[in-house]
């Protein structure tokens, strides 16, 4: 019996479809001209295999999940949320640090949150968690038209996902249950309007325990998400170091990266989007603007 072959780690993107996926994506495209709803410049190929394979290019599902999202957006307003007012953004900065930094090695950029630092209570006492809801779709959309366009331009190839660290560190039971809610609504938008947005994930300094609560997270998951999660205890520099240079990883994280400036790392924005005439969109948002947990799925 023959050797499996490894997968492809780019099927289904452009460049890389079979001939029945090609054929699905020219059928979708065609199916929205023809009901009058495609636009060229927002439904672009990348955009409409997004949708493709989260549904494993069934084009009956995939349609579905692409009404119910374009159903969606026009509720919320979405195209006028790119830059949505955050006003309280550097207080909750404070409660629930959360933050873009540079690069991995495969171009990607890292998005870090730590968790173990929230404080439910003092946030909610600034915000709320409609508005939060607003923030996170605001940062999905300058993720996908700002973002991934800086780092697709500095790398010379296109950029489709994120690599996320989420750090548990010093995280209780009492603490998550007290989120619970919010994650539940966040974990639904980047999985169902967000799809394939999600490269790697590392979960570090998962606490004794933590399994109950990864149970407890899975069903809100689709398999193909919880296939890019990578669970590790204390000792997860190797891990992250393999996939993100020494120099872009916060020092904390077992980098050498420190930023200088107030707020260091965690202030300084740092990346391709945060550099001039990296890409031709409207100016990268502030540290201040980062985005909640629930990372591009």
């Amino acid at each position: 019996m023959p050797p499996t072959q490894p997968r492809d780690p780019l099927a289904g993107h452009l460049g890389h479809l079979t001939v029945p996926e090609q054929h699905a994506l020219d059928k979708f495209k065609k199916q929205l001209e023809e009901e009058g709803s495609f636009v060229a410049d927002k439904h672009d190929d990348a955009t409409l295999l997004r949708f493709l394979r989260a549904r494993k290019f069934d084009l009956p599902m995939t349609k579905l999940m692409w009404d119910n999202s374009e159903k969606w957006r026009k509720e919320q307003g979405v195209d006028q949320l790119l830059r949505f007012d955050f006003t309280e953004g550097a207080e909750v900065m404070k409660y629930y640090p959360q933050y873009y930094h540079k690069t991995d090695k495969d171009g990607r950029p890292v998005y870090i949150e730590q968790l173990g630092k929230l404080d439910i209570d003092a946030l909610y006492k600034i915000t709320t968690q409609e508005r939060l809801l607003k923030r996170l779709t605001s940062q999905y959309e300058q993720f996908l038209h700002e973002r991934l366009p800086a780092t697709s331009k500095v790398v010379g190839h296109p950029v489709e996902t994120s690599c996320t660290i989420l750090d548990l560190g010093g995280v209780s039971l009492l603490q998550f249950y007290k989120v619970k809610d919010y994650v539940s609504e966040a974990s639904k938008i980047g999985q169902n309007y967000y799809p394939e947005c999600m490269g790697k994930f590392y979960i570090i300094n998962a606490p004794w325990g933590f399994a109950s609560v990864w149970n407890l997270i899975k069903p809100w998951l689709d398999e193909v998400t919880v296939a890019k999660i990578k669970v590790l205890g204390s000792s997860y520099k190797v891990d992250l170091l393999q996939q993100i240079p020494k120099e872009n990883l916060p020092k904390e994280f077992g980098g050498e990266c420190q930023c200088s400036g107030a707020g260091g790392c965690q202030m300084s924005n740092a990346g391709p989007w945060n550099v001039p005439d990296a890409t031709s969109t409207a100016p990268a948002p502030a540290a201040s603007e980062q985005q909640p947990l629930a990372s591009p799925s």
